[in-house]
């Protein structure tokens, strides 16, 4: 038996004596995890991408960022192939969480969730050091999935592979990507950083359910229109290629909001929260170890 389930069989026994020893291990197996055991775990996580090579990290980041791409295909494939309805939309979104369902189960490089995974460390061991190889991190993660992004953004633009009502759909799904108030794509992109994180965050306590964990919580944010800094951007890229959006505006009325939005609300709704909320049991086992 393991540390944890030692821990949490412990813990189980205190208030269930009337069950065998069988059945205090197989409660305790079943137990969702304690808000201590998923930080360490997501925090070990983070620790081993901030120890990743440049090299790693920019290819996981490419092959993220060409995977995300597959959202934007997704739901303009089903868009196109729907009658135009009042939940054609409804529907549709179900194709936006295509690609964080393939970046999640490879294991790719995604930057909204490495504002909880690489920022955990940070703020547990507070050292300057780790601050760096957080920055590293952020700066060559984002860059590749950006470039992952635009690549498949030309590919689907250039190489004309689909018929015109797909074409319209993309294009659609592109202007839509784009919109003309900062302060609104910002806190759409904050709601949307908020819900990846979060996603984040429950996958260790739901090993058997990562496929509905991502599809369910990744729908809400298509559902909702909420702007991601790596699924809309593939959008917003085709918006450039296609001429209905100039890079100006990609960068002024997409990419500033949308990455601005998306860091707030991955590291003050889900980060700094959770990590508070379990903080004491972490120094305060820091300090017994010290004084043993």
């Amino acid at each position: 038996m393991t540390e944890q389930n030692t821990d949490d069989l412990h813990d189980m026994s205190e208030g269930s004596r009337h069950l065998g020893p069988g059945d205090q291990e197989l409660a305790a197996r079943n137990a969702a995890p304690r808000a201590l055991v998923i930080h360490e775990i997501i925090r070990d996580r983070g620790e081993s991408e901030l120890g990743r090579t440049n090299m790693a990290l920019a290819f996981s980041g490419l092959a993220a960022g060409l995977s995300m791409g597959f959202s934007f295909l997704t739901e303009a494939l089903l868009q196109a192939g729907l009658p135009n309805t009042v939940w054609q939309h409804t529907l549709a979104s179900f194709g936006y969480s295509i690609g964080f369902i393939i970046v999640v189960l490879a294991s790719q490089q995604l930057f909204t969730e490495s504002t909880l995974t690489a920022v955990l460390p940070v703020i547990t061991r507070r050292d300057l050091k780790t601050l760096r190889s957080a920055l590293r991190l952020w700066v060559i993660v984002l860059t590749t999935n950006l470039i992952g992004t635009w690549i498949f953004a030309a590919l689907v633009h250039v190489l004309h592979l689909f018929p015109d009502s797909v074409n319209t759909a993309l294009q659609s799904l592109a202007q839509q990507s784009i919109q003309p108030l900062f302060f609104i794509t910002m806190l759409r992109a904050f709601f949307a950083g908020w819900l990846i994180a979060l996603m984040v965050w429950i996958l260790p306590g739901a090993p058997s359910g990562r496929l509905l964990t991502v599809l369910t919580i990744t729908y809400v944010v298509g559902l909702a229109r909420l702007s991601h800094i790596v699924a809309g951007s593939a959008e917003a890229a085709y918006g450039v290629f296609s001429h209905t959006a100039t890079i100006t505006q990609y960068f002024g009325l997409f990419l500033v909001p949308t990455l601005t939005g998306n860091i707030i609300g991955g590291v003050l709704m889900v980060t700094l929260l959770n990590h508070g909320a379990i903080a004491p049991e972490i120094h305060g086992g820091e300090k017994d170890r010290s004084t043993v």
